[in-house]
């Protein structure tokens, strides 16, 4: 049973969402770490996420073609941006 950390990148379909998990590998021969993701689709009957959204999802018995993982816990909320006194966001003027 596979327990992966991932971002929410796409809830157009019906009950399903788009789960992009990112890890990290070192490369072979250089030692540099390079990011390296891959996208899961994730069954979220009755559970309503965003574009942003931090879960955890765990793999289950296949429930369509390529659908195998359902959400462990609930999104954890993207940050909002900040704002300063004067009620705008910290962005560059330009």
């Amino acid at each position: 049973m596979r327990i992966l950390n991932g971002v929410v990148v796409s809830t157009k379909m019906n009950n399903t969402i788009v789960v992009a998990v990112t890890r990290r590998v070192a490369h072979p021969l250089y030692k540099k770490l390079l990011k390296r993701s891959k996208r899961y689709k994730v069954d979220t009957v009755g559970k309503k996420f965003n574009m942003g959204d931090k879960i955890k999802i765990v793999e289950t018995r296949p429930i369509s073609k390529d659908k195998y993982f359902t959400v462990l816990t609930p999104g954890i909320k993207k940050a909002a941006p900040v704002k300063n006194n004067s009620g705008e966001s910290k962005e560059k003027k330009k």
